[in-house]
């Protein structure tokens, strides 16, 4: 990569046209987000990710691959995996005679999910999954809900921990989001402007605590399309008060900050204003995010993408934006540094197969 590729964006259908591998050759497109519409089976998104590579080794491909309700690959061999909340359950089961066998049974549990999920995506050529959620569950919200490990953020740390070891051992990095928390609001980002109206105390020292228990051990995070306005009136995403302040400055996060998608509603608006996807762009990234998304904008023809890779274009040019230090090479940092084993050799390996039996 000669410069920093700030933008993920999306493709239609089951391979690349003439119009996708021109818009993954332009020098601002960083990466390629995978959809269920972009699953077929195993053979077909393994020449996919082939073909995605055939334009430019160094785009990064990856999806939204937690486990439960969001796994956007689930049959031809994809193993299911558990929602998250599963694995806290296990772990505040216990066995109930508080010996301690639950809590080392959801972490290995833990490891086992984070192993099986990352194994089995390099296998087919994808490079990255926004996973884990660290989000904390306080029951109210229906878009984290199961997504969530726990309500407790040391159990949710450790689960995450643990998670995010299994996806180390196959390769992969990790991105835990939504910060600083999504999970104390009811409203669906996706469709609304959820606002949480804690302190910022409460929020630190409760659902903002596993990124700072887990600062060394995060490779990316990707904030939450939410308004704290004890803190700031700009969604955390947008602001460089959560995003450098905090995140960088107070919890000392070294790794890259991806925003959420910005075609939700979350993101569409700023400082109680309309914003253009160029516009929200533009604001991340003076913001301090390394990589914004911008999803499913192929399915309209993909005029919203040209927009804003016109739009980026245009105002690194006339230096009106230009990357952040060190954002080329934390974007980098998120490849895989391994050579992945093939799905064939994957089946009949050790490891895996002893994933398999840990898996709840």
């Amino acid at each position: 990569m000669t410069q920093h590729a700030p933008l993920i964006i999306d493709i239609e259908a089951h391979s690349l046209t003439t119009v996708d591998r021109e818009r993954l050759a332009h020098p601002l497109t960083g990466g390629v987000i995978l959809f269920g519409r972009n699953w077929e089976s195993r053979s077909q998104l393994t020449q996919l990710c082939a073909a995605i590579k055939g334009v430019r080794r160094d785009l990064m491909i990856c999806v939204d691959h937690e486990g439960g309700r969001v796994q956007r690959f689930r049959n031809d061999g994809f193993t299911h995996l558990p929602p998250m909340r599963r694995l806290g359950e296990m772990w505040m089961d216990d066995d109930r005679d508080r010996t301690g066998q639950g809590v080392l049974k959801a972490c290995r549990a833990a490891t086992s999910v984070g192993f099986i999920l990352a194994s089995e995506l390099r296998a087919c050529g994808v490079d990255f999954s926004f996973t884990p959620v660290l989000d904390l569950d306080y029951g109210g919200s229906t878009v984290i809900g199961d997504r969530a490990f726990a309500k407790d953020h040391r159990v949710v740390t450790l689960l995450a921990k643990s998670l995010m070891h299994g996806l180390l051992q196959a390769g992969m990095g990790n991105c835990a989001k939504h910060f600083p928390g999504h999970g104390f609001v009811e409203a669906d980002s996706h469709l609304d402007m959820p606002v949480d109206r804690r302190s910022l105390k409460a929020i630190l020292a409760n659902d903002a605590a596993p990124y700072a228990n887990l600062n060394t051990s995060l490779t990316a995070v990707m904030p939450a399309h939410v308004i704290y306005p004890q803190v700031d009136a700009r969604p955390a995403g947008f602001s460089k008060t959560w995003l450098q302040t905090i995140l960088r400055e107070q919890l000392s996060f070294a790794g890259a900050i991806i925003s959420d998608d910005l075609s939700m509603a979350g993101a569409r608006q700023i400082d109680g204003k309309p914003v253009s996807y160029t516009q929200a762009a533009l604001v991340a990234l003076e913001a301090g995010c390394d990589l914004v998304l911008l999803c499913n904008q192929s399915l309209n023809g993909g005029a919203e993408i040209d927009a804003v890779l016109h739009g980026l274009s245009e105002a690194q040019l006339k230096g009106w934006w230009e990357a952040a230090e060190g954002s080329a090479q934390r974007c980098a940092q998120l490849m895989p540094k391994s050579q992945a084993l093939g799905w064939d050799d994957l089946m009949v390996s050790a490891a895996y197969q002893q994933a398999l039996e840990y898996l709840p």
